[in-house]
Parts: structure tokens; sequence; C-alpha cells
């Protein structure tokens, strides 16, 4: 199954309409990406200041098929996929109960810090997307067998 994170939505995450602050909804994705880096045995204290390498995100989007609420338990999944020697994206599904919220995707750059150049990915990011990757197609194999 792909990788799961559960959050409930609190109040400062709305904005005056009462939902969602459009922007918060990628903080929200940040925090599973996180979360599925700690889990796969990742060291985030030092996978997020290691002055030799970093991940920026160069491309985001988020669709946004309902509001969420605070209060609303959002579960979101993570599918990750690598797409080059030094890039990949992961594609978030957020989800109350069992209709999709929103989707959203960001997508990463593997750099060498000091000067600020692509380097390919280092071997622990090709594990985590390899495991979520396998967990993921797996989802997708027993979702596409439930749907026969």
């Amino acid at each position: 199954m792909p990788f799961t994170y559960n959050r409930t939505v609190h109040f400062q995450d709305t904005d005056a309409a009462g939902v969602v602050y459009f922007a918060n909804v990628l903080g929200i994705c940040h925090e599973a990406y996180e979360e599925s880096l700690e889990t796969s045995g990742i060291n985030i204290k030092g996978f997020f200041s290691n002055s030799s390498v970093a991940f920026p995100i160069v491309h985001a989007s988020v669709d946004f098929l309902r509001p969420m609420f605070c209060g609303d338990k959002l579960v979101i999944s993570l599918m990750p996929q690598k797409l080059g020697i030094d890039k990949f994206e992961i594609a978030y599904e957020i989800s109350v109960g069992d209709m999709v919220v929103a989707k959203a995707i960001t997508r990463h750059v593997c750099i060498e810090v000091s000067s600020r150049s692509k380097q390919e990915l280092p071997d622990e990011i090709i594990r985590w997307l390899e495991t979520n990757r396998r967990d993921a197609e797996g989802a997708e194999r027993r979702k596409s067998r439930e749907i026969m």
C-alpha cells in the first residue's frame, strides 16, 4: 500500500471562510513526506541539515476537489516516483473518509549545496523511492483486481 499519514485539520490551517487555506495543503503534504522518510529509516534531522546535498521543490501543484474543514480527519497517501538520476516526484492523495478531497504533486531535484548544481540521488533516497514505489504498485494491482 502507499505510505499513509493521518492528520487532523487544525483551526490554524483554515482561512476566514473556515476551509483549509490553499497554501497549507502543501505544508500538510510535506509533513507526510517527512514522516515517510523517517518511517523508512532516514534520520530527518540529518536529512534536512545536511550541508552537502539538498532536495528543493522545483514544481508543486494542488487540485482541490472538496473543501476541508477544521476537525476533518485527513488521510494523506504518498506515492513517490523516480523521474531520473537527479529528480523525483511525489503524488499525494488527500482523503476524508472514503472521499478524495485534494490531489497534489511536488517535484524535487537533488543538488550539491555549495555549487547549486544537480547531482545524482543518494542511495538512501533511491531505497526510499524503490520501497514506496513497490508498495504503491502493489496497492494499485490490488485495487485493479477489486474493480474486476
